[in-house]
C-alpha cells in the first residue's frame, strides 16, 4: 500500500492548498476532486471510447459466437479479424483504466490520512501521538472501527482538545493543526464524526445513503451510456448493487469526511458519464463512422472519370 500513500502524498499537497483557500475540509474535497477530474479527463476519454467500441460490436461478436460456437479457435480468429477490421483494441482501456485508478487510491489516501499526507506531518510523529492517545483512560483513536481512519479519529479528538495539540506536537505543526480542526464543519455535519456514533435516525444517515445513492446512479448512467446494461449477468448485477451496500455499511461505520468524498467522487463520475457518452458513446461513433464512410463515397466519386456524350449519340456507329 506504500504506493498509495506516496500518491496521497503528493496529491495532499493540492488538498492542503485548497483547504488554505476555502478554510473548509467539505469544499475542498468537492474542488480537489473535480480538479482531479479535469486532470484525468484525457484518460477517462480513452477509456470511454474503448467501452464504446466494445459496445458497439456487441451484436457482431454474438453473431460470431453463434457461428462457430463449436469451433472456439475459429471463433477467436474471427473475433480477431473483426477487431483490426474495426480498428478496435479488445484490451485498449486498461492502460486508461490503471492510471486513474492508481490516483484515485492516492486521492483517497490524501482524504483517509490528513496529517501525514495532507498536513505531511511526521509519521512518527503522528505514530507517537496516537500511541499517547490511546494510553489515556477514556480516549482511542481505534473507535473508528479500522486502523486506516485512525488519523480522522486523531484530529477529532485533537479538534476536542487544544491542549494535547500543544502538548504533542510543535513549530508549525501546532499552527496548521489548530487551522486544520477548525475547517470540519460542512452544511450543518461535523465530518469527523461517524454516522453511527450519531444514531441510526439522525441526519448523519444521510451520508451512507447518498453514498449507495450515488453510486448506484453512476453505474447505471455507465450502463446506459455504453448500452451495455441489458448483457450484464446475474453476478454482475449483485456485484452492481452489493458493492455500494458494502460502500455505504463502511461510510455508516467510519467518520463522514471519508463518505462524503466517495459521494463527491460518484456525482462526479455521473456528470462525466452523461458528457463522455453525449460525445464518445456507441450511438456517436456509430453516427461518426457513418459519416466518415458516406464522405469516403464521395471522395472516391469524385474521382471517377466523367464522359459527357450527347443526346443521341452511338458509340457504335463512331467506330464505324
Amino acid at each position: 500500500m506504500q504506493i498509495f500513500g506516496f500518491f496521497g502524498s503528493i496529491l495532499g499537497y493540492l488538498l492542503w492548498a485548497l483547504f488554505f483557500i476555502f478554510r473548509n475540509f467539505g469544499i475542498s474535497i468537492i474542488f480537489f476532486t473535480l480538479v482531479i477530474r479535469f486532470i484525468l479527463f484525457p484518460f477517462s476519454i480513452k477509456q470511454q471510447k474503448s467501452m464504446a467500441n466494445t459496445a458497439r460490436l456487441q451484436k457482431k461478436q454474438k453473431e460470431i459466437r453463434e457461428k462457430y460456437a463449436n469451433n472456439r479457435q475459429k471463433a477467436n480468429e474471427e473475433m480477431q479479424k473483426l477487431y483490426q477490421k474495426e480498428g478496435v483494441s479488445p484490451t485498449g482501456g486498461c492502460l486508461t483504466s490503471i492510471v486513474p485508478l492508481l490516483i484515485m487510491l492516492g486521492i483517497f489516501y490524501a482524504v483517509a490520512y490528513p496529517l501525514t499526507n495532507t498536513l505531511h506531518i511526521n509519521a512518527n510523529t503522528v505514530s507517537d501521538a496516537t500511541s499517547f492517545i490511546n494510553s489515556l483512560p477514556g480516549l482511542s483513536v481505534s473507535g473508528s472501527g479500522m486502523a486506516t481512519y485512525e488519523q480522522i479519529a486523531l484530529v477529532k479528538i485533537l479538534a476536542d482538545s487544544k491542549e494535547l495539540v500543544a502538548q504533542l506536537f510543535t513549530g508549525s505543526d501546532v499552527v496548521n493543526i489548530e487551522m486544520f480542526i477548525k475547517g470540519f464543519n460542512f452544511a450543518g455535519f461535523n465530518l469527523l464524526e461517524s454516522p453511527s456514533a450519531q444514531g441510526f435516525w439522525s441526519p448523519y444517515l444521510l451520508i451512507p445513503v447518498l453514498c449507495f445513492v450515488s453510486s448506484v446512479a453512476a453505474q447505471l448512467v455507465t450502463m446506459k451510456v455504453n448500452g451495455t446494461g441489458q448483457s450484464q449477468q446475474g453476478c454482475m448485477k449483485v456485484m452492481m448493487i452489493g458493492l455500494p451496500l458494502f460502500s455505504a455499511y463502511i461510510s455508516y461505520s467510519i467518520p463522514a469526511a471519508v463518505g462524503f468524498y466517495w459521494i463527491c467522487s460518484s456525482i462526479f463520475s455521473l456528470i462525466q458519464s452523461i458528457v463522455l457518452g453525449k460525445f464518445y458513446g456507441p450511438t456517436a461513433l456509430i453516427a461518426k463512422t457513418e459519416a466518415q464512410h458516406v464522405a469516403l463515397l464521395e471522395q472516391q466519386e469524385a474521382l471517377v472519370q466523367y464522359n459527357y456524350a450527347p443526346a443521341g449519340y452511338n458509340e457504335n456507329k463512331t467506330k464505324k
